[in-house]
């Protein structure tokens, strides 16, 4: 996160969202879903969230969405109105907004009222300064609003110091009970698998595992306890090996096993397994 400086020189931190680029560059995209859903971000800044999310791993993305879903869905249901509102309500809002400088007509006669020009490069500084300040301002009180709906409703938390409570794989990793167990894979490289029962998930991460053969995928399995079928929990190409993959539902199952399958996957293993990992704590 990149800082400002006070008028005194002093370094300030930068408020969160006041600069997309570099929130999107510190990997806190996540966190700027409800910013997203609100529409408080210009056609630029949407197009890199959009960028950097269709770029994201398929966790990441679909971490996401969520929040984005869960932003929209609890303002409209914060703000359906089931009654008259109040005849106040109005000038309430519009005494929260930031304020901004009045417009001031070409053909307004000249007096003590009228703002003088910008007439030096301080002086426009100074003024790109304040456009930017105030809209900060409105993004962060639309945030605020957000925020108060979403507590009201007692829902997750919106903003930038809000954990990312939604994310699949930072509840997994940040979980008390996490573990991680480290598995060779048949052809060179391991699989570091994070295991979360208070979860009932796991994430795998490949450490230079070379792509599949042409024409093969990796797929992941749960094999169950009570000897059943082991069920297919989604497919690794080259692309993916360099993504984190989030397996949920472990609960049941006594390991997790890799194996090569042909492209499209299989509907059961192709054995032998190129890694597999214990759940049993």
């Amino acid at each position: 996160m990149t800082d400002t400086n006070d008028a005194h020189g002093r370094q300030l931190p930068r408020a969160f969202a006041a600069d997309i680029s570099a929130d999107l560059a510190a990997g806190r995209a996540v966190e700027l879903a409800e910013v997203y859903a609100l529409d408080a971000v210009s056609d630029a800044e949407r197009e890199a969230i959009e960028a950097y999310i269709n770029a994201a791993p398929e966790a990441e993305r679909q971490a996401f969405y969520e929040r984005v879903r869960q932003a929209r869905e609890t303002l409209a249901a914060t703000f359906t109105a089931e009654e008259e509102p109040p005849a106040d309500l109005f000038d309430r809002i519009v005494a929260q907004l930031p304020a901004h400088p009045a417009n001031v007509r070409k053909d307004a006669p000249a007096g003590p009222a009228a703002v003088p020009p910008v007439t030096d490069q301080l002086s426009a500084a100074r003024e790109r300064r304040d456009v930017r300040r105030r809209s900060a301002g409105m993004r962060n009180w639309l945030i605020g609003v957000a925020a108060a709906a979403v507590i009201a409703l007692g829902g997750v938390g919106v903003g930038a110091y809000v954990a990312n409570q939604n994310d699949p794989l930072t509840q997994v990793l940040q979980a008390q009970d996490v573990r991680q167990a480290t598995v060779e894979v048949s052809g060179g490289g391991t699989a570091i698998v994070s295991i979360a029962p208070s979860k009932d998930a796991l994430v795998v991460r490949m450490k230079d595992v070379p792509p599949p053969p042409e024409g093969k995928v990796y797929q992941m399995w749960l094999i169950p306890k009570d000897g059943t079928s082991p069920v297919s929990q989604g497919l690794m190409d080259a692309e993916a090996l360099s993504k984190p993959a989030v397996v949920k539902g472990i609960h049941s199952a006594a390991a997790l096993g890799i194996t090569v399958e042909p492209a499209g996957g299989s509907t059961a293993p192709t054995l032998p397994t190129v890694a597999s990992a214990t759940l049993n704590a």
